[in-house]
């Protein structure tokens, strides 16, 4: 791994752990993505792991003792279904070709752009929310189950996300819940990607351990800087740079069809 390349990933590290800290998600899809112009996707996805981990893990002290347990009894059902679904799909993730799965880590970039953004009204959209985001246990486990799959196949949690947006917490409760679930999932995930061989080699296993330094680095700045920013200019900043990744790992994957 040169020089460059290792500059590289720190940099990705740690704006992606900004964003994080700032808007409370997105270190997973920015920091995917990012490192998918970098380095094959199936390693990218697999690399970001343990940063997950320490970013998730240095959020969820948002919680106090008694809404951790309260938080993991209420969305217990969402817990055990994304995590089962997320090992299908990273399961799946050691068979796809590099290319169909370039392209797919961009449409699913833009379809994250296009769900969370307010100036145009999707079709289909508030019907698909109205129906499946209702707070009871078949609705979680659906969610959680499709959610899953997704996430262990291209670290996107967007359903996860805006599931537990719409419970209606605060910003810092729901901050604190999202890393409460991506915690317990992501340190099943180290396991279960060193069991079916997602590590190209011992050497993407260290960087991905160092990584955490400037993962979490990014995600104190972006917490200080937090009530600096206002909703719809977190907002805007993520789908911006999401939209532009998006763009750029379609036109790689096409490219390489």
């Amino acid at each position: 791994m040169s020089f460059g390349i290792i500059l590289a990933v720190a940099a990705i590290a740690f704006v992606a752990g900004a964003v994080n800290g700032i808007a409370g998600f997105g270190f997973a899809v920015v920091g995917t993505m990012a490192l998918a112009l970098v380095f094959d996707p199936a390693t990218a996805v697999v690399f970001m792991i343990a940063p997950l981990v320490a970013v998730n893990l240095s959020l969820v002290g948002e919680l106090g003792a008694a809404e951790l347990q309260s938080c993991g009894r209420r969305f217990g059902p969402l817990i055990l279904a994304a995590t089962a679904g997320t090992l299908v799909g990273m399961a799946l993730l050691g068979r796809l070709p590099e290319a169909p799965l370039r392209v797919a880590l961009g449409v699913v970039s833009l379809s994250f752009v296009a769900t969370s953004q307010r100036l145009v009204t999707v079709p289909g959209i508030e019907r698909a929310r109205d129906g499946c985001f209702v707070e009871t246990p078949l609705a979680m486990t659906g969610v959680g189950a499709v959610s899953g799959i997704l996430f262990g196949a291209t670290n996107v949690g967007v359903q996860l996300v805006a599931y537990v947006r719409s419970c209606n917490l605060s910003h810092g409760l729901f901050v604190g819940v999202l890393a409460l679930i991506f915690l317990g999932i992501n340190f099943i995930r180290i396991g279960a990607a060193a069991i079916l061989g997602l590590y190209p080699d011992l050497t993407v296993v260290a960087a991905s351990a160092a990584a955490v330094v400037p993962a979490v680095a990014g995600v104190a700045v972006g917490k200080r800087l937090r009530h600096r920013f206002t909703e719809r200019t977190r907002r805007t900043a993520v789908l911006g740079l999401l939209t532009i990744v998006g763009l750029r790992l379609l036109a790689d994957g096409v490219g390489a069809v």
